[in-house]
């Protein structure tokens, strides 16, 4: 039984990682976050509390599982609060994973860390793994150092970059833009969506399926996992819209000067993920299924 440890088990991704592993007959998962399992089926794996911002908390919960593979999703991913709240974002961006670095070269575990599209400058894409990176916000910042912490001190390692997830569990903590977006449609509340920033979105299951491979396979570098449809924010809504009926002229184009945020977008990301299907063999849900996805999951929440 090979042996995997989550952090960050509360978030989307964590809970999505949960579903995939729990009453595994290969797989042994221990789910980890900050205060209590918020998964709502429990059972089939191991939950313990951790807060990966405390160095022995983190030594003593690896320490006594010994996994063979961490994946760590836990991370402050707030764009505009980490702008204002820069302490907060090193601690849990930064600091956290030099701990998990750390522990996992002292009991041999192969580190997988889940970054972010947003270390890069934005002005073409989709683009590859070997994209030279450049963060405009804060966030973006934390995130490549992230990435140096593990590339640079871990023995074993991986990073899993990604891009706009979106999707659902029962208790969520932060919103996405697809529920973002069909829930204020659906309140007949206008909003407006930049058509200047340009995304491949990715189903919360699709990264969980990238991560889990380059665990199992305890792969080793860079892969970009996203869905594999390059489209700009306002053609995503507008096919949002158009998924659930809803009315298409409560739609207001904006552009990224015209929506005043703290932190600064990259205009163009989105990834190739060749490398991904052919190494791993990861198959990600093009936008539409993943709508319909979401759609099912949404339905039996009902």
């Amino acid at each position: 039984m090979m042996k995997i440890l989550i952090t960050g088990s509360n978030g989307l991704l964590g809970q999505k990682l949960i579903e995939r592993y729990k009453d595994s007959s290969v797989i042994t998962l221990i789910a980890t976050a900050r205060g209590e399992d918020r998964f709502a089926n429990k059972g089939g794996y191991i939950y313990e509390s951790l807060d990966i911002t405390n160095a022995a908390e983190v030594q003593s919960v690896l320490g006594k599982h010994k996994p063979d593979a961490v994946i760590n999703t836990a991370a402050m991913t707030n764009v505009d609060a980490c702008e204002s709240e820069k302490e907060a974002c090193d601690v849990l961006n930064v600091t956290a994973v030099e701990y998990l670095v750390q522990t996992c070269n002292e009991i041999g575990a192969h580190l997988v860390h889940v970054s972010t599209d947003f270390i890069f400058d934005g002005t073409h894409g989709p683009i590859d793994e070997n994209e030279k990176p450049a963060p405009l916000s804060y966030y973006g910042h934390s995130k490549l150092k992230a990435e140096e912490v593990v590339m640079k001190g871990a023995k074993s390692w991986a990073i899993a970059r990604t891009v706009l997830v979106y999707g659902i569990v029962s208790d969520m903590s932060r919103s996405n833009i697809v529920l973002w977006a069909k829930g204020a449609l659906e309140g007949g509340k206008p909003i407006h969506v930049v058509s200047d920033q340009f995304r491949t979105p990715t189903l919360a299951e699709d990264l969980a399926q990238g991560c889990g491979l380059i665990a199992e396979k305890k792969a080793t570098g860079i892969y970009n996992i996203s869905g594999s449809d390059f489209m700009s924010v306002f053609d995503l809504v507008y096919r949002v819209a158009d998924f659930w009926k809803l009315d298409k002229s409560l739609l207001n184009i904006s552009t990224s000067e015209g929506i005043k945020q703290p932190a600064k977008r990259p205009p163009i990301t989105g990834f190739r993920i060749d490398k991904a299907i052919k190494e791993l063999g990861y198959k990600p849900h093009s936008f539409a299924e993943g709508l319909a996805v979401l759609d099912e999951q949404l339905n039996k929440q009902k």
